[in-house]
């Protein structure tokens, strides 16, 4: 049975990163570490936030986020924001193979990362736009607006992965 929390009966305050902290309100329960999921990332908007515990459990599916506490509400977006959010690669600035694994150092517009892609049929998707969606070994995601804008050297390290 989901347990579907509504408004003010949960309090949720910031623990580190993507996790905060939920107290629900007549139960005396609290959880540490909570993980809050999009049920809809893409067209749910602040809609159906569903809190995994420590184990990937489901604790709770917050219906709307409009009906929290203020503070609880800007603890959750905020939250929310820096799990869904996908740094952009501007440019690659290096990329070398070690035992069919690829090594790239890339520049983006939350500065330079380095990740390891081992599968790049897998993890590089390129769509019809231009787009080119990345998932690296550790689950992280990236994006690149449109690979054809990219400098010549970004471009001819990625276009044979593609």
């Amino acid at each position: 049975m989901i347990n579907y929390i509504d408004g003010s009966e949960i309090n949720i305050t910031r623990n580190d990163g993507i996790f905060v902290d939920v107290e629900i309100f007549g139960s005396d329960k609290k959880y540490i570490e909570v993980e809050p999921h999009k049920l809809f990332p893409k067209s749910g908007g602040n809609k159906y936030i569903a809190l995994l515990d420590g184990d990937g459990e489901q604790i709770a599916v917050i219906r709307d986020t409009e009906g929290l506490m203020p503070e609880s509400k800007k603890v959750l977006e905020e939250a929310l924001e820096e799990y869904y959010m996908i740094p952009r690669i501007t440019r690659f600035i290096e990329m070398t193979t070690k035992f069919k694994i690829w090594l790239w150092t890339a520049e983006t517009d939350h500065g330079i990362i380095k990740f390891e892609i081992r599968n790049h049929i897998s993890s590089i998707k390129p769509l019809y736009d231009g787009r080119v969606l990345i998932r690296d070994a550790n689950d992280n995601r990236y994006e690149i607006p449109d690979y054809r804008l990219l400098d010549k050297k970004s471009r001819k390290m990625l276009e044979p992965k593609l």
